[in-house]
């Protein structure tokens, strides 16, 4: 900004002009940086001339709305407060949401490159992808042979016939192909790199630097690690590679976890309390693993995502039905483990698997206790055989206690058991009063009733059939 000031005040004095704007002392850029450098023009009582298409829209019973208008306002005065007032108009224009005028475009190469041939590509390309448009560059690290050269390009969005340029993610990606062709036409070797992909050191912060300039080897790891690699310039590409890996290979570990858990699933020879657990978990496990995965490509941190609920059963069980569904998951991990080759697979496989345990133990726990207390509700405290559900569940724990099953196809074991429940039924009757025995055979009289049920009466029903 001094090296402009003094350009600009030779300029001004060779034409008979004494200037008398001085930019301040500390320089400050956006709205704030508008108003102090109009200020400084304005001290010693000097007069200040703000040329602006921007103007406030008034809107009634609304606060204006800034606007940048086609016509033209010039506005001299010395009064401070109204140019702070104008500096705010311009200003609240520069942090506007509406379509920019210009674009920032950043052109960047390898530390080794001609910087001659780096500028004359550079031109290359601008004049044949922005032709009709307006543009200016400048470039940095022209003389630091050990800085990356770049151009730092402002293109006019809007060409000379009036049309507009959108640029969107697929547009940089050409450009930078285009532009590295140009660099290859000039014997410069440039790939069309992304700045994630070229990997280069991350920015350090100032209290970082502080403390490894206070600290020395003394500071935290990773704090020297960032400040060296950036003083070295050295890029992460290889720790970029190894993220990959280890990526792809919690990626294949959480797919053999789903495998495991949906083969449970489909397996009728395993209980059904186990069969029914490992479903859940396998749909659970698939929307909490894609929505992490849908985090990280969004750039969020996943760490500071908040989990979700997923469906799990709530119906009692036994203690036999929590053991018989813990060690058929159990043994289905070992088996599976035992299959992989690769340790480094296997030791991340193992690590699910003994989260999905510690998973599986707790809301079998829960469902067992639930059995308890609804055991200990009911009437004398006492446990019963068999869980009055008629769930596969309530199945799998009557043939677990070693219950007869009553629902049987042997027709002479159910004539005896009828025979032997009515038997039990009279015994009771005769044991009864006189006047309760006299209700009984009303009671059975009512009982043998039949109820007829017929169809309704329909008015167009044919009456031929």
């Amino acid at each position: 900004m001094h090296a402009i000031d003094v350009r600009l005040d030779k300029a001004l004095r060779g034409e008979g002009i004494t200037p008398v704007s001085r930019y301040p002392a500390e320089f400050s850029s956006g709205p704030k940086g508008l108003t102090a450098t109009l200020h400084a023009m304005q001290r010693a009582g000097a007069e200040v001339t703000l040329s602006t298409k921007a103007h406030i829209a008034e809107r009634s019973g609304k606060s204006g709305r800034y606007q940048h208008g086609a016509e033209r306002r010039e506005i001299t005065t010395s009064d401070h407060k109204q140019l702070t007032a104008e500096g705010k108009i311009v200003g609240a224009l520069m942090q506007t949401r509406q379509p920019r005028d210009f674009m920032h475009l950043l052109l960047s190469g390898p530390a080794n490159v001609d910087r001659d041939r780096f500028i004359l590509a550079g031109r290359d390309f601008l004049k044949e992808q922005f032709a009709g448009h307006r543009y200016a560059y400048a470039i940095h690290n022209r003389n630091d042979l050990e800085k990356h050269p770049h151009l730092h390009v402002i293109v006019a969005l809007r060409n000379g016939s009036g049309k507009m340029l959108n640029p969107n993610i697929r547009d940089f990606t050409e450009w930078r192909t285009r532009f590295a062709e140009k660099a290859r036409e000039r014997g410069i070797a440039i790939d069309r790199q992304k700045r994630i992909d070229r990997a280069g050191p991350p920015p350090i912060k100032r209290w970082e630097w502080e403390m490894f300039h206070r600290m020395g080897a003394t500071a935290p790891p990773n704090v020297v690690e960032k400040v060296m690699s950036k003083l070295r310039d050295t890029p992460t590409a290889p720790r970029l590679e190894e993220a990959r890996k280890r990526l792809d290979q919690s990626r294949h570990s959480v797919g053999r976890v789903i495998e495991m858990l949906e083969g449970i699933a489909k397996d009728r020879s395993a209980p059904s309390t186990a069969r029914e657990l490992s479903h859940d978990l396998s749909i659970g496990l698939q929307r909490e693993y894609r929505r992490l995965e849908i985090a990280v490509s969004e750039g969020r941190d996943p760490t500071q995502e908040k989990g979700e609920e997923h469906m799990l059963r709530s119906t009692p069980i036994s203690t036999a039905q929590a053991k018989a569904a813990k060690e058929t998951l159990a043994t289905t991990a070992l088996s599976v483990a035992a299959k992989i080759v690769n340790p480094t697979d296997r030791l991340l496989f193992e690590q699910a698997t003994k989260i999905i345990g510690k998973v599986v133990g707790l809301q079998l726990d829960s469902r067992v206790a639930k059995n308890r207390d609804r055991a200990e509700a009911g009437k004398g405290n006492r446990m019963s055989d068999g869980l009055a559900t008629k769930s596969a569940t309530g199945r799998d724990h009557i043939a677990e206690q070693g219950v007869v099953n009553k629902t049987s196809n042997n027709r002479s074991a159910d004539q005896s058991r009828i025979a032997r429940s009515n038997a039990e039924l009279d015994r009771l009757e005769t044991e009864r009063p006189g006047r309760e025995r006299q209700k009984v055979p009303q009671r059975d009289r009512e009982i043998s009733k039949s109820i007829k049920l017929r169809p309704p009466q329909e008015k167009d029903r044919d009456r031929s059939r």
